[in-house]
C-alpha cells in the first residue's frame, strides 16, 4: 500500500493553538509515533452507540448516549481484566453485561454483533490527513486493544502505511498492561526516548506510558461531552491537544524534516 503523503501540514484553525495545554514538545527528538486506534483514530463511540442504541430500543430500553458510554466504560475494562480472551469474546461479554444490567435477554447473534460492527466504524475526519502528514516525518505504529482480524478492517480505512502494529492478541493482554507497550518497544528496537505515543485514553494509554517513561500526547476528544467510553484516570500526559489537526500544526511548527526516502512508500 503506497503512501500519498504530502509535505504540507493540514490547514490549521486559528483557535487550535490556544486550546493546546501544557508544554510544547520538541518533536525532532522522535523517530516513531505510535497511536491508540479506537477512540483516537477510529470513532469508536459512534460505532458503539450505533450498535447498542437500536439493540436497547428493540428491547424497550431507552438510555441516553451518556448513560450508555458510562456503563461501557465500566464493563469493558472489567471484561478485559483477568486471563486473556479475544476482543470478540470481550465485546460479547460486554453486551451480556448490558443485558443483565437492563434486564433483557440478548440472543447469541446480538451478543456477537458488537464486534461484527467494527467493520463499519469510521475514522475521525482529521485522522487520515494527519497520518499522511506524520508518515512523511516519522515511522508510524499502532498499539490497540483489538484482535488482528478485526484491526484489518480498520487498517483499510486508515489507508496510510504502518510500520508496526501491536494488538492485544499479539501481546495476550489488554492496555493498560505495560506488556503491550513493551512488545512495541521490542518490535521497533529504538530507545523509548525516540518514541512518542498519541492516544485519547488517559486510562489505557497515558498511564502505562508514564510508567514506562514514554512521552505521551493526550488527544482530548472528550471536550464538552458528558461521558466517554474510556474510563477516566489521573494520569498526566506530556502534551494535551483537542484533535489531530492541532498535533500536526505543532509538528509542522517544530521543523521536523521529511524522513529519508519517505516518498517511495512503506508497507505494513
Amino acid at each position: 500500500m503506497l503512501c500519498n503523503a504530502s509535505s504540507s501540514p493540514i490547514a490549521s484553525r486559528p483557535s487550535a493553538t490556544k486550546r493546546i495545554e501544557r508544554l510544547v514538545l520538541d518533536f525532532t527528538n522522535f523517530e516513531w509515533i505510535s497511536f491508540d486506534c479506537y477512540g483516537t483514530l477510529i470513532d469508536w463511540e459512534s460505532g458503539i452507540l450505533g450498535y447498542l442504541r437500536p439493540l436497547f430500543e428493540r428491547n424497550g430500553r431507552n438510555l441516553s448516549d451518556a448513560e450508555i458510554l458510562n456503563l461501557y466504560s465500566e464493563f469493558e475494562p472489567r471484561e478485559q481484566s483477568g486471563k486473556y480472551r479475544s476482543y470478540r469474546e470481550v465485546l460479547a461479554s460486554v453486551v451480556r453485561d448490558f443485558a443483565r444490567e437492563l434486564r433483557f435477554e440478548a440472543t447469541e447473534a446480538e451478543t456477537n454483533g458488537l464486534s461484527g460492527s467494527i467493520c463499519k466504524w469510521h475514522p475521525f475526519a482529521d485522522t487520515v490527513p494527519a497520518l499522511r502528514y506524520l508518515h512523511s516525518r516519522c515511522k508510524l505504529a499502532i498499539v490497540s486493544n483489538i484482535d488482528d482480524d478485526l484491526f484489518a478492517y480498520s487498517a483499510q480505512q486508515l489507508t496510510v502505511p504502518l510500520q508496526c502494529v501491536v494488538t492485544a492478541q499479539q501481546a495476550q493482554s489488554y492496555k493498560p498492561s505495560a506488556k503491550n507497550f513493551e512488545l512495541l518497544l521490542e518490535k521497533i528496537a529504538v530507545p523509548r526516548s525516540r518514541l512518542l505515543h498519541v492516544a485519547e485514553s488517559l486510562y489505557h494509554d497515558v498511564g502505562p506510558a508514564n510508567l514506562l517513561g514514554i512521552t505521551s500526547v493526550w488527544v482530548n476528544r472528550r471536550q464538552g461531552k458528558e461521558a466517554a467510553a474510556s474510563r477516566l484516570a489521573a494520569a498526566k500526559p506530556d502534551l494535551e491537544v483537542p484533535d489531530l489537526d492541532s498535533l500536526v500544526e505543532l509538528v509542522a511548527q517544530s521543523g521536523l524534516p521529511l524522513k529519508p526516502n519517505f516518498d517511495r512508500g512503506d508497507r505494513m
